[in-house]
């Protein structure tokens, strides 16, 4: 479908007018009017939870507690088109993989469950008991051979009673091979931290924004990706805390505001600046920058010392609950301002202004996003920014502490409830008592390490639980041409993505429930919970009608896949858990009952109830007992070493009208690009120095040594302010780029916020 394309400067505020009209026009594009008086409903108690980002959920909640991106992820989800089996006669698999991303899921909701015909390439309306039972004979024969040649993935929006079934299923069936989304965005937080903390999430609450004085931003595109986290920026300014933002690129969320629920602000010239400080840091840079901050800080403690003032740092935390200072206090001192200025891209000046700040700020929080943890040295760079809080004593007192960002709904929750691929981090024994089997003791596969055994052809079947796996993984064309080599695929889904386009020998697409549709079952309507980013759960409630008779829950699915696999291998009641999720719920809180405690009682508490957070309490669940100081192993976090000026970093970005792998426009309004996605931004002097010239037509080429030549043709040139050496291009279409290799270190976090490439001129035939 061909687009008017327009690229020119935005020079307005993020919020404001420019969202109003976006939710506007998407409610209509959408057909989805009838989902407008659901909007105030959205991310309340007695609502439903947000379908898109984890951000939390304040009590009392705001009037209108959804952001743009949230609106239109619920008229996505509750639109009026319908994909019925009748599309698929009219199109083959073989023509659909020439449509976009948007193209695809803008046909709207699935209303069948569906089986692939490799005679006519296309899906076919199939019954469900036919269905479940061919799926149960393909996944109980592979399981014969060897159960783990089969992988059980989920998506980050599966509620916690849906979660925890699939991993009983998957542990059932005798694997732990449960990747998941969280091993794309935040698996280098869950390494990292616990090593540093003794937890594996964040250590801030909402409150927290309420005390704070100051906030350090590393990589976390707020406008786009968590726009409601915006009141707290914005509440927090107006009090008087200070946002020193590292970022790349100048993202509007984090430069300027207008609350559009704030009617001054909305009919005047008012806004709020959100960053007092905006470095824009080299990719891969993070870690000079707190290198840079942390030896400016100790040289102001050593200056306090020998003037007989208050010492910079918290000596008396440290002495107390923490280990590791002196070889990191010797890193520091070691490290040379030249080489911390080159690898940041800041300038000493300016690092230790920001140190000056910290110095004098009470309480202090560390904010974060995938740009910190997508890299080859991801845990250093976490671990770096939890030695900056160590050194201040913030973490574990009010207004302080580490906070990530986490993406996708209950991406956090999913792993509470025993989505992991490794065994230590799940309770097998207690769920050995509770259901009476074996639970598998082998490491599972994580996603990286699935994608790199289905290359090889070791695994022969793929259940998918919700995603868009084949788009949101990285070398998606040595990926699609070695998926169609296994023998099963199924996918649950509400809407057709490119995933759904590559199939096994045997291949099913069943459409479920979404999260804001009515789920009844024999016990009455349902509800199901969540967890946000700061560790509190969450109920939420289906309002809206299905959008076919013939859509069925995912809990449902989960049960009869597992009826249907493996019967009579455990005394799990998968069909009274489906008849009353709350029976779930008994059972999550039977295997964590330190976490979940009166489950059911509690979830009906006005803003949810909280998971127990240690490091809160500067209880530490370490290996030492204390809070560790850890030294990094380079200053950049890069798989490119910057030794050839050819060599730029690739940033791989999302536009504020998507959702991870969901588009659910070509209007990326923050950075004026429109009817297209096909660009890479530039800065200036690197498009001068390169001989390439603003609106031509480039390609890139990965550097890599595996010797598989990556390239892509087809993206505009676009002037840009972005750090020299650095380039961005938009997820998830530059991911044929990033080699499954480049990954993080031990965590195997796919390392896209610094991909190697080079600029290529146009290839005839090339795309």
């Amino acid at each position: 479908m061909a687009r008017k394309e327009k690229i020119e400067e935005y020079s307005g505020p993020a919020g404001g007018w420019g969202s109003m009209k976006s939710v506007t026009r998407h409610m209509l594009k959408q057909d989805a009017v009838r989902a407008a008086p659901l909007l105030p409903k959205q991310n309340k108690q007695d609502g439903f939870m947000c379908v898109s980002c984890a951000w939390a959920k304040p009590e009392p909640p705001h009037a209108a507690e959804f952001c743009e991106n949230g609106a239109k992820a619920t008229f996505f989800e509750l639109t009026g088109k319908r994909t019925t089996p009748e599309f698929f006669t009219r199109h083959t698999l073989t023509e659909l993989r020439t449509w976009t991303d948007h193209d695809l899921e803008n046909q709207g909701r699935l209303t069948q469950p569906l089986r692939y015909n490799p005679e006519t390439d296309r899906y076919e309306a199939v019954d469900w008991s036919e269905a479940m039972a061919e799926i149960g004979r393909e996944l109980a024969a592979i399981r014969s051979r060897d159960p783990k040649r089969a992988v059980f993935y989920t998506s980050g929006r599966a509620s916690l009673e849906t979660s925890y079934m699939y991993q009983l299923f998957a542990r059932i069936y005798g694997n732990n091979n449960l990747p998941d989304s969280s091993n794309m965005c935040h698996e280098t937080t869950s390494v990292a931290l616990p090593e540093t903390i003794g937890q594996a999430v964040g250590t801030v609450r909402l409150e927290d924004f309420d005390q704070v004085s100051t906030l350090l931003f590393f990589g976390q595109n707020v406008g786009s990706n968590s726009p409601r986290m915006l009141h707290q920026l914005k509440d927090a300014v107006e009090r008087g805390a200070t946002i020193i933002t590292f970022n790349p690129l100048k993202e509007r969320g984090l430069v300027r505001f207008v609350d559009p629920q704030n009617p001054v602000q909305m009919l005047t010239p008012n806004e709020t600046r959100i960053s007092t400080l905006y470095h824009q840091v080299r990719a891969g840079g993070d870690i000079a920058v707190m290198v840079g901050i942390a030896k400016a800080l100790v040289a102001l403690d050593d200056e306090a010392q020998a003037q007989g003032a208050p010492r910079v740092l918290d000596t008396a935390f440290i002495a107390q609950h923490t280990a590791g200072l002196a070889e990191f206090d010797a890193y520091v001192r070691a490290q040379a301002w030249p080489d911390i200025e080159q690898e940041s891209g800041v300038s000493r000046g300016d690092l230790e202004v920001v140190a000056g700040i910290y110095a004098k700020s009470p309480s202090v929080i560390g904010v974060y996003g995938m740009g910190l943890t997508q890299h080859k040295l991801g845990i250093d760079t976490v671990q770096m920014l939890t030695n900056l809080l160590l050194l201040r004593g913030n973490i574990g007192k009010p207004g302080a502490g580490i906070c990530p960002v986490r993406g996708h709904s209950n991406v956090q929750g999913q792993r509470t409830v025993g989505i992991a691929e490794r065994p230590e981090l799940v309770p097998l024994d207690r769920l050995a008592e509770q259901f009476g089997f074996e639970p598998p003791r082998e490491k599972g596969l994580n996603t990286v390490e699935a994608c790199e055994a289905i290359v090889a052809g070791e695994v022969d079947a793929f259940v998918g639980l919700g995603g868009n796996f084949l788009r949101a993984i990285p070398d998606r064309d040595v990926m699609e041409a070695n998926w169609p080599r296994m023998r099963l695929t199924v996918q649950i889904a509400t809407k057709l993505n490119r995933s759904h386009l590559f199939c096994g020998d045997v291949a099913y697409l069943l459409p479920c429930l979404g999260r804001i549709e009515i789920d009844r079952q024999a016990s009455g309507e349902q509800l199901v919970t969540m967890e946000d980013s700061t560790s509190v759960f969450h109920k939420s409630r289906g309002m809206q009608e299905p959008a076919s008779e013939h859509l069925r829950s995912e809990p449902w699915i989960v049960a009869e896949l597992a009826k249907a696999t493996v019967p009579g291998e455990s005394t799990v009641d998968w069909d009274g858990w489906v008849g009353d999720y709350g029976k779930v719920r008994d059972a999550i809180e039977g295997t964590w009952p330190d976490k979940f405690g009166g489950f059911n009682r509690r979830i009906h508490e006005p803003g949810g109830f909280p998971k127990p957070l240690p490091a809160r309490e500067r209880v530490w669940k370490t290996e030492n007992g204390k809070a560790n100081f850890k030294v990094p192993q380079a200053l950049h976090a890069s798989f490119d070493p910057g030794t050839d000026d050819k060599v730029l970093r690739l940033i791989t970005l999302r536009s504020n009208d998507q959702f991870n792998t969901t588009v659910y426009g070509y209007r990326d309004r923050f950075r004026g690009i429109e009817g297209t996605r096909m660009v890479v931004l530039m800065n200036q002097g690197d498009i001068d120095r390169l001989g390439l010239k603003e609106g031509q037509e480039v390609g890139m080429q990965t550097v890599a040594d595996d010797h598989v030549d990556r390239r892509m043709q087809g993206f505009k040139v676009v002037p840009y302010d972005i750090p020299a050496g650095c380039v961005g291009a938009y997820y998830p279409e530059a991911n044929a780029l990033i080699p499954l290799y480049q990954h993080a270190e031990r965590s195997f976090t796919p390392a896209a916020k610094s991909v190697p490439v080079r600029m290529l001129k146009p290839e005839p035939g090339i795309v």
